[in-house]
């Protein structure tokens, strides 16, 4: 899947990644999807309660090395 936006939040600590990318979901349609980049372990926590709280669908979370890659759809 391609990603419509991408956030970079790669060198952020928290709670900088997700208060950007509570901004920048905004940028985007519902349905359409954000992918998310960051080196914070603590994302594995908080994007998925993010999602949760907020009706946005976490479509896939993986870690690659330092890197966790999140793809967000933006709910309605």
């Amino acid at each position: 899947m391609k990603p419509d936006a991408q956030l970079d939040a790669r060198g952020l600590y928290c709670p900088e990644p997700v208060m950007m990318l509570h901004n920048k979901i905004s940028d985007v349609a519902a349905g359409q999807l954000i992918e998310v980049l960051a080196t914070d372990p603590s994302t594995e926590r908080d994007i998925p309660k993010f999602c949760n709280f907020l009706g946005h669908e976490l479509v896939e979370q993986e870690q690659c090395g330092d890197e966790y890659i999140y793809l967000i759809r933006k709910g309605a």
